[in-house]
């Protein structure tokens, strides 16, 4: 243990081929995004512009409501928030955070590093480190490639600004970090690693369902509050260039919040499987 942050390496070490294969992955899927959008004009995927487009379709755009989903920003701001995009980063922070401690838990291994000189403290954060940094590969592999389609096509790069690409990958980052922390709390107090990939899928497909319902049906619009998603605007960002501070706030204070509760439930616990 005599390495410097030999948790952290380790835990990307044994997901090296999965993090490869999921980065991959999020390029040649958003590499297609921009290869349809560019091929097929908004416009002529809905009629009149995009001003028939239902108020639902708005959750497929990454948006609140500004951007629709027939414009440029709206069908790229629809490959981050694709139930594809959403399955990749879910397998990667389900995964990490499953085995930042649960895992050990489960096997059996966590008595063997805590007999080593390592605290539980420093035992979540490197954990917890390595579930940010293939978060931010991930989100890094796409906001790149969208960067390279927008500034290789003079039509996209009229209609979406680079910053609001950087925009779209920084608001992607505090988004996956609002599940990080969850899934970390729920890692530091389960004994089995399934209750944490569980709770992971949990987060996501509940989280943009309930932004869905919100949206469709005005009874249930005060739902949309308790979703990720309705902070998570990528559309909004890639429209308008600007990163929406107060939400991407919001999506940050609940990681961190998630982070801070998880370290207290470890140190109480017992660790024995």
């Amino acid at each position: 243990m005599r390495a410097r942050f030999p948790l952290f390496r380790l835990a990307l070490h044994r997901r090296r081929r999965m993090l490869a294969f999921l980065a991959a992955g999020m390029v040649l899927f958003e590499v297609l995004m921009v290869a349809v959008v560019r091929a097929v004009p908004p416009e002529q995927l809905f009629s009149g512009a995009g001003h028939g487009v239902p108020d639902t379709f708005r959750a497929f755009s990454g948006s609140t409501g500004d951007v629709s989903i027939a414009s440029y920003a709206g069908l790229l701001g629809a490959g981050l928030v694709h139930p594809f995009w959403i399955a990749m980063q879910l397998t990667a922070i389900g995964s990490l955070a499953a085995a930042a401690v649960a895992a050990d838990v489960e096997a059996g291994t966590v008595e063997l590093l805590m007999v080593r000189p390592v605290s539980r403290t420093r035992l979540l954060a490197e954990r917890a480190g390595a579930v940010v940094a293939a978060s931010f590969l991930l989100n890094a592999a796409a906001t790149l490639t969208l960067t390279a389609g927008v500034a290789l096509s003079p039509a996209l790069h009229r209609a979406v600004p680079l910053d609001g690409v950087l925009a779209a990958g920084l608001q992607g980052c505090a988004f996956t970090l609002c599940l990080t922390g969850p899934a970390l709390a729920v890692s530091a107090a389960a004994r089995r690693r399934a209750p944490v990939v569980g709770a992971t899928i949990a987060l996501g497909a509940v989280g943009f369902a309930a932004n869905f319902v919100a949206m469709a049906w005005h009874p249930a619009a005060p739902l949309r509050y308790l979703s990720p998603f309705h902070y998570y605007t990528p559309g909004d960002a890639l429209a308008h260039g600007t990163l929406g501070w107060g939400q991407s706030a919001v999506l940050a204070a609940v990681g961190v919040a998630g982070v801070c509760a998880a370290l207290p439930l470890l140190r109480r616990r017992d660790l024995a499987p």
